[in-house]
C-alpha cells in the first residue's frame, strides 16, 4: 500500500470510528489528519485534503479546540491561522473521556437525582418504590462508570494500566 493511500485510509477508518462514538464524521476525519500531518495545517490545507467547504471546516476545528485535541498556532510572517492536533494519544484518551464525562455523564447523574424526587398521592405507593429503586440503581452504576473516568482522566498511564490488569485478572 502506498503512502497516500494509508493515510487516506487512516482518515476514512477514523472518521468511522468518530461516527461511532457519537462525534460528527468530518470532525473525526479532520482529527485524523491533522493527528497524521507532520506539519500544522491551515485552513485551506484542510479544506483542500478532505474536501470540505470553509464553514465545516471552521465548525469542526473549533469543536475541537473546544475538545482540547487541536491548538490554533502562528507562523512567523504568515497571516493565516495554522492548528496541530495533539499527537500524545494518553493525553487525547484523557481528553476524549473527560469531554464525554462532561457532556453526557453529568446531565445523566443530574437527571437521575431529580428523577427520585416523585410527590404523587395519585400513584401506586409500590410504583413509586419500584421506580425510585431503579433510579437509584442507574445511578449507582453511572456514578461508578462516572468515577472510573475521573480517576482515568487524572491518572497517568502506568497507573490506568494497573488498574486495567486488575480488571481484566477478575
Amino acid at each position: 500500500m502506498k503512502l497516500d493511500e494509508a493515510k487516506q485510509q487512516f482518515i476514512t477508518t477514523w472518521g468511522a470510528m468518530g461516527s461511532n462514538w457519537g462525534v460528527n464524521r468530518t470532525m473525526a476525519q479532520l482529527h485524523a489528519l491533522m493527528l497524521i500531518s507532520n506539519e500544522p495545517l491551515s485552513t485551506e490545507d484542510i479544506m483542500a485534503q478532505l474536501n470540505i467547504s470553509r464553514g465545516n471546516a471552521n465548525m469542526n476545528i473549533r469543536a475541537l479546540i473546544d475538545w482540547g485535541l487541536v491548538e490554533k498556532l502562528h507562523k512567523l510572517g504568515e497571516r493565516k491561522e495554522f492548528f496541530q492536533a495533539e499527537k500524545d494519544l494518553w493525553k487525547v484518551a484523557t481528553r476524549i473521556a473527560k469531554e464525554r464525562r462532561k457532556r453526557e455523564l453529568a446531565p445523566i447523574l443530574d437527571a437521575l437525582d431529580d428523577l427520585r424526587d416523585i410527590n404523587d398521592s395519585d400513584a401506586d405507593p409500590n410504583d413509586i418504590k419500584k421506580f425510585t429503586k431503579q433510579m437509584d440503581d442507574l445511578e449507582g452504576f453511572t456514578g461508578r462508570v462516572d468515577d472510573l473516568l475521573e480517576r482515568l482522566v487524572r491518572a497517568d498511564e502506568h497507573w490506568f494500566l494497573g488498574i486495567a490488569t486488575r480488571l481484566l485478572k477478575k
